[in-house]
């Protein structure tokens, strides 16, 4: 019973729905990529076996490989939530926009995307519907309005957004409350240890004085923040030129050696103290990160036990100022 309890007693909630998700969010960026469906299954299962039940994709994942065609990862997950039978215990957040046959935010292309994501998850309802990155030349009335139609129809629970400026996001917000349609209820920033001023700032207070929660990606710096890129060093991996860039700057070798020594202060994986930071912030409610293989999950679940003190964020805080 200890177990469980740990279990529901860690969920928060999603901003201001009824919505209630695991502190670290599973990345489905990886499924049909890097990881076939087999390795994405046994993923998924040992996240959903140790409490998770908070797992993101989105349509266009992953078009960026030869011969994918987009929508790749939402058909793992559909396969792997029919396989067991677990659909409403899991909470599955998906994006609109990117996909290769429904660009843009166009009410009908939302509409037609949300379909396709729909058929592809073998599901009749997405959890979280994000808009994967705004487009300001589509006036915030349309994308709204064709949310809320979803919302509805009982196709959608809540609606997010992400890359999207704070002033739009603003404006969203204000409309919504305007017309008493569906408002955001999530936002999905790029923020981490190494990049923090996207998210920080004027965008992160419209997120907190609206009540939002923030579940940012790229919480590891495409696994720069998971400590096994260092100088000298190759790393197997498909995303190693991004995360290796990091090692370059001043500011990401002060942000390494922070997380080394309260890493080695703790006993914990530097990837688990680099969520856990993230974690602390203001209005995050659950940060996303992926893994290819079971072994790569412990150290992002051990987000879970492990707060840090004020010292130890303080610390984290001021190297990668």
């Amino acid at each position: 019973m200890g177990a469980l309890t740990t279990v529901m007693t860690s969920l928060r909630k999603l901003g201001s729905s009824d919505i209630e998700v695991f502190p670290l969010s599973l990345g489905g960026n990886v499924f049909g990529w890097t990881a076939d469906e087999a390795q994405s299954f046994a993923v998924l299962d040992a996240y959903t076996a140790a409490g998770g039940n908070f797992v993101d994709t989105a349509d266009m994942y992953s078009a960026w490989v030869d011969g994918n065609q987009g929508g790749e990862s939402e058909t793992v997950i559909g396969n792997w939530t029919k396989a067991r039978g677990n659909r409403s215990d899991v909470v599955i957040a998906t994006k609109v926009g990117r996909h290769p046959a429904h660009m843009g935010l166009a009410a009908d292309t939302i509409k037609a995307a949300a379909d396709a994501s729909l058929r592809r998850l073998g599901t009749d309802y997405i959890d979280l519907y994000y808009t994967h990155f705004d487009e300001p030349e589509t006036p915030v009335e349309e994308i709204i309005g064709a949310l809320d139609d979803l919302v509805k129809a009982g196709k959608v629970r809540a609606i997010g957004a992400s890359n999207i400026s704070a002033a739009r996001l603003q404006e969203s917000l204000d409309f919504s409350d305007r017309e008493g349609l569906a408002r955001y209820v999530a936002l999905q920033p790029h923020y981490n240890l190494v990049s923090r001023e996207t998210y920080e700032g004027e965008l992160s207070d419209v997120a907190s004085r609206a009540g939002l929660a923030a579940v940012p990606y790229y919480s590891l710096a495409s696994g720069f923040l998971t400590g096994k890129y260092r100088p000298g060093t190759t790393v197997d991996s498909a995303r190693a030129e991004g995360a290796g860039k990091h090692l370059e700057t001043e500011r990401g070798r002060r942000v390494l050696a922070a997380l080394d020594e309260v890493a080695q202060e703790r006993s914990a994986q530097v990837a688990t103290v680099a969520l856990a930071w993230l974690a602390a912030q203001p209005t995050v409610v659950a940060p996303i990160a992926s893994a290819r293989t079971v072994e790569q999950l412990p150290a992002l679940l051990a987000v879970r036990d492990l707060t840090l003190t004020d010292q130890e964020l303080k610390l984290l805080t001021e190297a990668s100022a």
